[in-house]
């Protein structure tokens, strides 16, 4: 039997190796043909994603040390292990390169950290009188889409002069078909009430091309149009006519006042201007399409202090349009050295061609100057955001007596009415300020607290939410630790402290969720507010110590005040979210097996969901579309007698 004395000794003395010599035995193996490398270090966390035209050539440079930055050297260093996947091209190549590095987020990569989708425009297909909304997201509905606006802001602007310019719907195709007379948005010239005949089908035809051909740059063409029909209406004495005309010339020229800048030479494009400053880099994202300024959105990409401007904008371009549709045009403030690649990338995913430059004279350098300002300007306030925000966090460590500065504190909250649709909501900061890109909501799911209207046990629905939400958060926190995820983003994920919007009852109930998981690792706070709801009084509760309060000029009391607001915000946010949906809810959505053209079907013969749920099934039979089998399902769910919907059924309406 082996000493385990001696195989201790035996272990130490032959240590894993990593680093270049790990490296060259690899490349005795490798193709010379296009791919992407992943290095892992000693713990199996990746390192580094690349991509190589020749697997074999550009894996080889990794076999020394010397010859590379101090970044790159480390990474070689840090080398245990390695894996590689070929494929047809370099192009493809690059698409999976982009793709790995957004999933795995490597350590030595450049990153991207906002994943935010953009929004849209849609004017739906799927209906005789289409729809125009604000869409996010897969293109998975019919229709024609246009953007990407910048922001939810820009959207909803144009969005608003879209229907006092075209008067097109925008409710939805439930609401749509239920109508029986015209609604507010008819009477204030929003809408031109298709839903109820008021203007033919042929007639809001017209008005969704007169949309159509303005979203595509058309809007001389539609505003010519316009003024002319004015002119007409006014020489024939309508003047009632002409003056409806008059507000949609209006209108138009209000989403054009709103675009900013709009070029004259550019009607498709991104323009990417990069800052560098401080070893952070700011990168302005200007979106123009159909010859309009359809906004900007500032992107502070993390990566190694020593890369070069030209480096981290390649590396954040494949990223940026791993998943989004290119313009025809992209514009960049500074050369990058994969240009070519990247432009044929494009070309092949817009199954046109996309040309990439930089600009050196005319209008598009003149606005990559000024996107370049906007990058300077963005990158300056976040330097001084950043150095203010550290300074706060060090004195949140220094009051609660931590012996780090927290990198991620998490702040909970709940929202309700007296028990209805219970909503819990948690927000996370850092040193960057709010990370809303990790805020989350948690809809209540326990047992009596959604039909609970009883005033006297509102502040144990309070801690029995607050119970649920933490044993949701932390246990999953737990299982996906215990599954095969890199180093940085377990560390990512897990909180240094958490604050608990609540009393002395709040923060007894989150101590027992967290040692019933047993977890101990994380502070919690408990933060009551003060006497009459005061701001400056709050009275915070640790372990360890009595409750305390903190002296009401205390900047590090102005920060905490803040975490609470904005956890606050958002769990009223998201209840009111909740809630709304839930009055605007078709009962008939409820139903396995009823889509959109049998809910359709049944409202237009019914005229409401109330008369379909008061039908028998003789005369649910009697609607189109519907069978005996679905009529007796549709029945038995508003009598109550429906069972388990069986799988199958489904299939075989």
């Amino acid at each position: 039997m082996d000493n385990p004395e001696n195989n201790a000794v035996k272990t130490a003395a032959s240590p894993r190796p990593v680093g270049p010599e790990v490296i060259a035995e690899r490349v005795k193996l490798l193709p010379d043909s296009p791919g992407v490398y992943r290095m892992y270090d000693a713990n199996g966390d990746v390192l580094y994603v690349g991509k190589a035209r020749s697997l074999k050539k550009r894996v080889a440079n990794y076999t020394k040390l010397l010859g590379h930055t101090n970044r790159i050297a480390r990474m070689i260093a840090a080398t245990a292990s390695m894996e590689f996947i070929t494929t047809a091209t370099e192009t493809d190549a690059l698409l999976l390169e982009a793709n790995l590095i957004k999933r795995l987020k490597p350590r030595y990569n450049v990153l991207m950290r906002d994943d935010k989708s953009f929004p849209h425009i849609l004017l739906t297909g799927d209906h005789d009188f289409p729809q125009v909304l604000k869409h996010r997201g897969n293109r998975s509905q019919k229709g024609d889409y246009f953007g990407p606006f910048a922001g939810a802001g820009a959207v909803n602007t144009t969005l608003n002069a879209l229907q006092k310019a075209f008067l097109l719907r925008s409710c939805s195709d439930s609401v749509f078909e239920s109508r029986t007379r015209p609604c507010l948005l008819f009477q204030i010239k929003r809408c031109s009430a298709p839903c109820t005949g008021v203007i033919s089908k042929e007639g809001y035809a017209e008005l969704v091309a007169e949309a159509r051909d303005f979203l595509r740059g058309k809007s001389r063409k539609t505003q010519r149009a316009l003024a002319d029909a004015m002119d007409a209406a006014a020489a024939a004495l309508d003047y009632e006519r002409a003056a409806i005309y008059r507000d949609r010339i209006r209108a138009l020229t209000q989403i054009q006042q709103h675009q900013g800048i709009n070029p004259r030479t550019v009607q498709e494009a991104d323009l990417f201007a990069a800052f560098q400053e401080g070893g952070q880099t700011c990168i302005q994202v200007f979106f123009f399409r159909a010859g309009q300024n359809w906004g900007n959105r500032a992107y502070f990409p993390r990566h190694d202090k020593d890369m070069e401007i030209g480096e981290v904008l390649d590396a954040f371009l494949a990223q940026f349009y791993e998943d989004r549709f290119p313009p025809r045009l992209v514009v960049l403030s500074h050369e990058v050295p994969g240009k070519a690649l990247l432009a044929q990338a494009l070309s092949i995913r817009a199954a046109r061609r996309v040309a990439i430059g930089v600009p050196q004279r005319g209008e598009k350098k003149e606005l990559v100057a000024h996107a370049l300002t906007n990058a300077r300007e963005a990158l300056g306030r976040r330097l001084a955001e950043s150095s203010s925000q550290r300074k706060l966090l060090e004195g949140v460590a220094e009051i609660f007596g931590l012996d780090a500065t927290p990198e991620r504190i998490e702040v909970y909250d709940n929202s309700h009415i007296q028990g209805s649709k219970p909503v819990g909501g948690m927000i996370v900061a850092g040193p960057e300020g709010f990370m809303k890109s990790q805020y989350r909501k948690f809809n209540i799911k326990t047992a009596g607290m959604a039909g609970d209207t009883n005033p006297e046990t509102h502040n144990n629905n309070d801690i029995a939410m607050m119970r649920e939400v933490l044993t949701r958060r932390f246990a999953r926190l737990l299982k996906e630790d215990g599954e095969e995820t890199s180093e940085v983003a377990r560390e990512a994920a897990w909180p240094d402290i958490i604050l608990i919007d609540g009393g002395q009852g709040q923060y007894n109930v989150a101590r027992e969720v967290l040692n019933e998981l047993g977890i101990d690792s994380v502070l919690i706070v408990g933060v009551a507010k003060g006497p009459e709801r005061d701001a400056g009084r709050e009275r915070f509760f640790m372990e360890g110590r009595a409750p305390f309060m903190l002296e009401p000029k205390n900047p590090v009391l102005y920060y905490l005040q803040r975490l609470r607001d904005e956890a606050h915000r958002y769990a009223i946010g998201s209840h009111r979210v909740r809630r709304s949906k839930a009055i605007t809810a078709n009962p008939l959505d409820e139903i396995a097996g009823i889509g959109p053209s049998r809910k359709r079907a049944l409202l237009k013969h019914f005229g409401s969901a109330r008369s379909v749920a008061r039908a028998g099934v003789s005369d649910l039979m009697a609607v189109e579309g519907i069978s005996e089998k679905v009529a007796q399902l549709i029945y038995d769910h508003f009598h109550g007698t429906a069972e388990s919907t069986p799988a199958p059924l489904n299939k075989s309406l």
